[in-house]
Parts: structure tokens; sequence; C-alpha cells
């Protein structure tokens, strides 16, 4: 544990307490009620009922007492005073960009956004979907591709996405060779490396200005512009790519694509890059959105989410995720990638951007940056500085023989980084926060000075000319008034955590509390570029350091590292850790990855793509690891072994007894046991994975650790492992302090991953305390075994633990009541709309069932006021079954219902519209009325629309 640790602020005791309480909704009063009604006298006797000696920790928590707010905050604020904020030039896929007022206090500061979950219910989710349809308008116009999808996780790891869609489109049954161009981003290609060995690809690394080497590869992966600066036609590259049977690839600068030929039109079958400039902060590499774009035939191929449009039961337009049959937890080992979220907050940030500046807008920007490029060019040439490529558009590079380090410190000293290149060279990017001031102090870094006008520095033949952003969305706010109106229109669309609770089982969508989430804007913190010079980011690594040590602390592990940007990518990396460690011991051979049945699909994907083996192990009658089948599967296949991923507590809410029996048996076999941490927000303070058997597990910030869900992303999946696992960790070819030198090699783009919301968890660690997270973990359980008990009477509790108890979440099955009266599992989610509620995780893990997680920051209202609609949905139920409501027109089977159907003079329903309106009386206050019906998945997927139709479609 680090010694300064929340350190050097203290806190009265009377405000230790008031975040906790505040965070945790029932109070000791409703707390004991809820106990009562399990039937326990204490929380620690539910707690020795519920979980299981064998793997309850022997020591608290090591950690700081907690921080009041106030005390916290200035904690940060220290932190953030060690950081230095300079003009950043480096470029590198990064760039300074200005966030609109309106957007950052009405997207990245509003609740109504950041607390929104992903979009699996539509008809609540119109809003952000809206948004995100418009950032897939803005990817497919720009690149000039046809289909774009709703964000990936960065640059560099969209770049390894295309990649295997390239293998995949290629249909080899070798790995084959993916061929890199040398001027692509550094960190680029390293994560492309990364993923590429344990999948046996080769990669070939070349430089292709002149074109394409002798070779034989499936794929080639071109920058535009390229990392040094340089703008090239891709036409003959590609044209040659084609010839040879190869996809091609082009990581592309969206603000660049305003001005520069598109990379559809020079014949590119995929585009990837970053929207990190369209009004995202750096935030010390993160989150930003990712984007990949893709040409004919290969749309249904397309990894992360798609958002298409689709009609609803009137027939009107209506949005939705589109093709979903690829979701990983129904494809599992077969699935084209294990990406199961998005970046959506910040996808719809930069959609936003694009609609705030529209067309003429960004291309004005994207000039502007070009012409103080052009200007330092003049200046360096006038001055006798070699520029070394004539065509640029935002970044120079500039060639002054062993001086490059002299160059960078002179700039330093006026307050800008400038990029080093070797001892000879010095890149130096422009952005639309450049000004003339900026432009002087770098030509006097090289000893040169303003040069009057520049010629442009695009080629003519390059110079796009094909429209783009031409749909109204994109002229239609221009007025800050248009705009503040447009995001409250799209915000009261959708149902979000400021709006009612969201009982998502396995996706604990828990408080995200406003001193948690304001220090992430501020500028220390957010205008950090993730390669200035590691003494301007002492702050940051700090709070890094901090934040791993207490989470190593808090799971028993040794090591933590925060660099993978989603709980994929953590599962990712904690395999590729085992799949090193198992190579250093000669034991390559190891490949086998048991899976239990009832696992989280990505669990599966990730093995894959960590190139092992999926083995499926079987679950028993009460949802548990048969360990008959598990014993038979570890001698089948023990000599070629390599782990185990389970979940716990269990993906069907259960605190299994035999945890301790599995992890002991696999070791025998010399496997490593994986841990899945998204049910941590039932362990902490009470058991620690590290301790009771588990070698690694990724956690999920954005579930336990209160980073906010963000519509489906922002995510952070740490991994931590135990002592002999920690020299596979990964590391960063720019950052040696970001991981170990033997590590397997950057997870994502940037060092430390989504850096910017890191300030979150810590917040929350440092407010709570080692007795709040334990209290947190309590009432967690506390609350789901009140509402098991509660709608047991009403609804089977599918699975239940040791004392008949569950842990943190509990599957209501609906599988007899379907099949008695014909009302789905599905038809209560859409019901539950029109009582105001996000439905719970639909049929998952189990189809027909709905899996419920109230977290500890529900009140005791809260909680009441769902089990009130779920037993009254129930008595609806009821009435199909005696005969009270036709079984097929019902408000179950029309749900949910819009104004605009209950106002309709066509109303022939045979129940009323107040029933179908305001089924119980609390409904009357603050009623959510969702913008459409029932949508139609299958229309939108027949009729795959996956950018913003044209106004007509709106006509009634």
């Amino acid at each position: 544990m680090t010694a300064q640790f929340f350190a050097p602020v203290a806190s009265p005791q009377h405000a230790r307490a008031a975040f906790a309480d505040r965070h945790i909704g029932p109070g000791p009063a409703d707390r004991d009620r809820m106990l009562a009604a399990i039937g326990y006298s204490g929380a620690e006797a539910l707690i020795d009922a519920a979980v299981p000696a064998a793997i309850r920790t022997a020591r608290p928590l090591d950690l700081p007492p907690a921080l009041s707010e106030p005390a916290a905050l200035a904690r940060l604020r220290e932190l953030a005073s060690r950081n230095t904020v300079l003009t950043s030039m480096i470029g590198l896929g990064y760039h300074g960009t200005t966030v609109p007022g309106v957007i950052l206090r009405n997207v990245l500061e509003n609740p109504g956004w950041y607390t929104a979950y992903t979009p699996y219910q539509p008809e609540i989710s119109q809003g952000r979907l809206e948004a995100l349809l418009n950032f897939q308008t803005v990817v497919a116009d720009l690149t000039g591709l046809p289909v774009a999808n709703a964000s990936m996780l960065d640059e560099g790891t969209a770049a390894a996405e295309a990649m295997a869609l390239a293998h995949r489109a290629s249909r080899r049954k070798d790995p084959g060779t993916f061929l890199v161009d040398a001027d692509a981003l550094p960190q680029t290609i390293e994560v492309v490396r990364t993923r590429a060995v344990p999948l046996g690809i080769e990669v070939v690394t070349a430089d292709l200005s002149e074109g394409l080497p002798d070779g034989d590869f499936f794929g080639v992966l071109l920058q535009y512009p390229g990392a040094s600066g340089a703008v090239r036609d891709l036409e003959p590259v590609i044209a040659q790519a084609h010839e040879r049977g190869a996809k091609a690839v082009v990581a592309a600068d969206l603000l660049a694509l305003t001005l520069l030929r598109p990379p559809g039109e020079s014949g590119a079958d995929i585009a990837v890059g970053s929207a990190q400039r369209f009004g995202v902060p750096y935030g010390f590499g993160g989150p930003h959105a990712g984007y990949m774009a893709v040409g004919e035939g290969l749309q249904r191929q397309l990894p992360g989410r798609l958002v298409g449009v689709s009609v609803d039961a009137d027939g009107a337009l209506a949005y939705r995720l589109a093709l979903q049959t690829r979701e990983q937890h129904i494809r599992r080992e077969k699935a084209t990638s294990n990406i199961c979220t998005a970046q959506v907050l910040l996808a719809v940030m930069a959609s936003m951007y694009a609609v705030y500046h529209g067309p003429e807008g960004l291309a004005a920007i994207a000039q502007r940056a070009h012409r103080r490029a052009a200007e330092i060019a003049a200046g360096l040439r006038a001055a006798g500085v070699e520029v070394v490529h004539g065509a640029f558009f935002d970044t120079v590079l500039a060639r002054v023989p062993g001086r490059a380090a002299e160059v960078v410190a002179a700039a330093r000293e006026r307050g800008v980084n400038l990029r080093p290149d070797g001892p000879d060279r010095v890149g130096i990017a422009c952005d639309e926060t450049t000004l003339p001031e900026h432009v002087t102090a770098v030509l006097e870094a090289f000893g040169a000075a303003p040069a009057g006008d520049a010629a442009e520095a695009i080629p003519d033949a390059l110079r796009r000319e094909s429209p783009y952003l031409t749909h109204p969305v994109f002229h239609a706010h221009r007025s800050e008034t248009a705009m503040l109106r447009y995001l409250r229109r799209l915000q009261d669309k959708d149902i979000a955590l400021d709006r009612s609770m969201i009982p998502l089982g396995s996706c604990t969508m828990k408080l995200n509390a406003t001193a948690e989430m304001e220090p992430i804007t501020w500028p220390e913190f957010a205008d950090i570029h993730p390669f200035a010079p590691v003494d301007q980011a002492a702050g940051h690594l700090e709070l890094i350091g901090e934040l791993e040590d207490a989470l190593a602390e808090i799971t028993g592990y040794a090591k933590v590292s925060v660099q993978p940007n989603a709980g994929s990518q953590g599962e990712l990396a904690g395999l590729l850790a085992i799949r090193g460690y198992h190579a250093s011991r000669g034991e390559e051979h190891r490949d086998v990855c048991l899976i239990p049945s009832s696992a989280h699909g990505t669990n599966a994907a990730s093995a894959v793509m960590a190139g092992m083996r999926v083995v499926v192990v079987k679950c028993d009658e009460g949802g548990n690891i048969a360990l008959d089948d598990l014993h038979a599967k570890i001698e089948r296949h023990g000599g070629r072994l390599a782990a185990i991923m389970v979940t716990y507590p269990s993906t069907h809410g259960v605190f299994e007894e035999t945890i301790t029996d599995v992890c002991a048996a696999v070791h025998a076999a010399g496997g490593q046991v994986y841990v899945d941490g998204a049910n941590l927000n039932a362990l902490v303070g009470l058991a620690r994975p590290g301790e009771f058997g588990s070698d690694v597990s990724h956690l999920n910030l954005h579930k336990t650790f209160c980073i906010p869900h963000g519509g489906g992303g922002p995510g952070v999946g740490p991994v931590g492992v135990r002592a002999h696992l920690a020299p596979f960790l990964p590391n960063h070819p720019l950052r040696p302090e970001a991981g170990p030198d033997t590590g397997v090699g950057p997870i994502s783009a940037a060092p430390w991953g989504s850096a910017g919301i890191l300030p979150i968890s810590w917040a929350y660690i440092a407010m709570m305390g080692p007795d709040g997270l334990r209290a947190a973990t309590e009432g967690a359980i506390i609350s789901a075994n009140y509402l098991a008990a509660r709608l047991a009477p009403h609804y089977p509790i599918l699975y239940t633990g040791r004392n008949g108890l569950v842990a943190h979440e509990c599957i209501a099955d609906l599988r007899k009541i379907t099949k008695e009266t014909g009302i789905t599992a599905e038809d209560v989610a859409k019901r539950l709309i029109d009582y105001g509620f996000h439905a719970p995780t639909l049929s998952f893990p189990v189809a027909g069932t709905l899996m419920i997680e109230p977290t500890e920051s529900e009140d005791l209202a809260e909680l009441d006021r769902f089990c009130d609609a779920m037993i009254e949905i129930r008595r609806e139920i009821q009435r199909v079954a005696d005969g009270g409501y036709d079984r097929e027109d019902n408000p179950l089977k029309n749900a949910p219902h819009t104004a605009a159907s209950l106002v309709s003079d066509d109303w022939k329903h045979a129940y009323t519209r107040e029933e179908a309106a305001y089924p119980v009386p609390s409904v009357r206050e603050g009623k959510y009325w969702p913008p459409v019906r029932r949508i139609d998945q299958a229309y939108g997927d027949r009729n795959l629309v996956c950018s913003c139709p044209p106004p007509e479609a709106f006509e009634d």
C-alpha cells in the first residue's frame, strides 16, 4: 500500500460516515426491516449464512480511513496540481480540442447521459440511439464507406479488430500474414502485434510509400495521414493489395477527412480511427471513441455495436441495436470479437460536436489546423530547416541533425510539447487549439521566425470533392438554444439512473456520485497528452499507483494494471498473462481453457482471442459447476490445461460452495484459475479472490467501483494477478513505466488505458474507506435477498445458495408462467416501462428469465416501488390466466404504451387507457412516456439501415 494513499488531508469521523451513508440507500431502520423480511436479526448473521466460510478473508481491508467529500476533493486537487498542463503538439493520434460548453455541461456532466445503460431495451433508449446513429453517419460520411458501427474502444484496438475482420473475410485456414505500414501510429502497431501473437498471425512492418513488398498477406494497414504527418495517395497501394486478394485497412484522421479524399473513394475495405479530436479531451489517453467503418459485404461481420433503424408496433420509425445474434452471450467461442460494449458517452460527445459545428464548421477547424502547420513549415524552410514531407495535413516533421532533444527542450521552455523522433527529427502537430503564439513559440525553439504567407500542403489530387454530413441534423442546431433543446429532447426519451433504478443483473447500476465525477473535467486531469513528458503527469501517475495498490489490497493480488480499457480487454490481458506464464515454463502446449456453461459469453470469446481452445464444463440443476464433469474434463485435458475461467459469485447470482475445490483441482493439474470480477460487488471487504484460490481477475470499475456506464461505455477493466503472473502484465512501447519489460505488450492504445476517468474510482474508495466498502457489499447482498424474499411468492427464484439465499442478484423464473399464460419474460420487461422502470437483464443467463440486481445504492422506497410494480404485473398475468384479459390483446402484450397510442381515436383494446398508462397510482407522479411502442427487431435486421434516415422517413 502506498504510504501517502489518501493521507495528506484529515477527515473528522462524522464526515467519514456521511458519504457511505449517502452512497448506501437504506438507512439503519430500513436495513432492519429488510433483514426481518429475509428472516435475519442482523447483517452479520445474514452474511454468515450466505457467504461460504471457505472464501471469507481473515483480515479486514488495510486501507486508510474514509475521507469526507471535501477532503477527498482537496486531495485530488493536490494530485492534479502535480500535473503540468502545457500546450501539446505531440500528435500520434491525440490532439487538442475544444469541448463546446453546451456539450460539456449537458452530456459529459449530465447524469441523464452518463448514468444510462447499454441500449438493450431500445424503447427506453431512443435518445442515445439517435445520437449513436448520428455518430455512425459522421463516420460513414467522412470515411466514404457505407456502414460504421457505434464506436470502438480506441484506435489501436480498432485496428486489431480490423486485422481479425480482414482475416475472417479472407476465409484462410492458416493464420497468414498482416502487413502494416511503418508510418502507422507506433502504439497501433504494437497493439496489433499483441493481438496477433496468440492467433498465430505474423505481423510484418514495411515502408509502403513506394508500394507493397513481395509476399503473401491477407490484409494491409495504412495510416492516413501517416504518423510522421505524410499525406500520400493510397489508391495505388490499395489496388495492389486487392490484386493479391488482400483487404485494405486505413487508419484515418476524421478531421483530416473533411479536406482529404476519403479512404472509401480510394478503395479501402475497412477504415478505423479515433473520434477524440471531435470534442473529447486528452484525458491522459482516454476514454475516447474509436471507430470502424466497412464496405459492402462486410457489414454483417462488423464487430462491436451497430445501431439500426426499424419500426415499432404502429409502424413508426424506431432505433435499436442491429444484428444482435452476433452477441457474445449467444455465440460464445464463435463470436467475431470479445468486445461487449462501446464508448457510447464519448461517441455521443463526438456526434454532438459534429452536430454543433456542422460540415462547414468542421472544415473550417481542419483548414485552420492545416494553415498553422503550413505556417510552421514555411518558417522552418525560411530558416534553412529541412521539412521532411512536402504534403501534410496538420503535422510537420522537421529534420535537425543531432539537435532534436535541444529543440524539444527549447519548445518546452516556451510552454509547448513537441515529439522527438530519434536524435535528428522533431514532429509538430497542430490542432483546433493551436494559436499564432504557439506557431511563434515553436519556430523560436528551432531558431526560426514566422515567414508570412504559407502555401497549402494538401495536393490538389487528394482534396476532398464529395459532400458529407448533408443530413438536416447537422444543419439544424446552430444556435446554443437549439442545441440545448435538441440534447434535452433526446435525454427525455431515455431512462437513466437519474430517473429510476436500473435493476440489471450482472451490471451493477449503482450510484455514480457527483463528487466522484467532478474531477474528471478539471484541466489538470483532462488536458494531459498520454505521451507528454512523464514528469508533467506526476499527479496522474501517483493517483494511478494509489488506485492500483488499493485494488490489489481489495482483491488480494500482488499487482494490478489499469491499462485494459474495458472488461473484455481485462479478460484478454489476464488470459495473455496466463499464456505468457506457461510459455516461460516451456509449456506452450497448454491451450485448453475450461469455461462453465453459465459463464459470460465474453469469457469464451476472450479465450479464443488468447489462442486457447474452449472446453465447456456443465452446471448442475442448482446452477453450480458440476464437479464430476469438471474432474472428467481435467482428466481428459490435464496435460494441455491452461486455465479455468469462473465468475464468482456465479453468473446465476449464487455463492458456490465448491469454489475452493475447483481452484485446487485446476492447480493440481498445472492450470491457472481466472476469476471473472464482474460480480465483485458481492465480495469487497468479505473475500479476496487472490486469497481463496484465484491467480488472476479482471475488475469492472464501471460496476463495483462507480465509473458510470455512459450508455454502454466508458468502462475500465483492470487486471489483477498473483506474483508469479506479474511479469506478464501489459506494457507499452512508448511508456516503460506502464508495465514490466517482460510484459505481453499493450492491450490498449494508451499506456494507462482510460486514465481520464480513474479519479472516479479513486474517489469512491477514498470516500467509502474500508468500513464503507464492506458495508456496501453487505448492503448489496441484503437488497438482493430482500427483493428475492418479496418476489418469491409471485415469481419462482431460479437459483439459491446455502440457506436458500442469493448473493447480490437473483433470477426470477417466468418459464412456467409463459407456458401457462403465453406471457413471456420480454412481455414483463416491456410492461415495466409503463411503470417507469428499465427492465432487469432479459433471458440471461437462462432464457425465459429476468436477472435482477438492486445494488446497495437504491433506498427501500425505490426497492419497494420496483417490487410493487412486479407484483402488480403478476396480477395482470393472472388476469390473462383467468380470462379477464385476452391472451393476445392485453396490457403486457401491447406494452409499452406511448402517449400517442393512448390519445388515438382508434382505441380498440378490451382494457382501459388508464390501465395501460397508470397501472398503479405512484406512476402518476413523474410519468415516463416511452417515445415508441414495441420495436420489430426482425424487421430491422432484414432491412439494415445504419445511418441517419431522410426526414421523409419520419413523416406520418
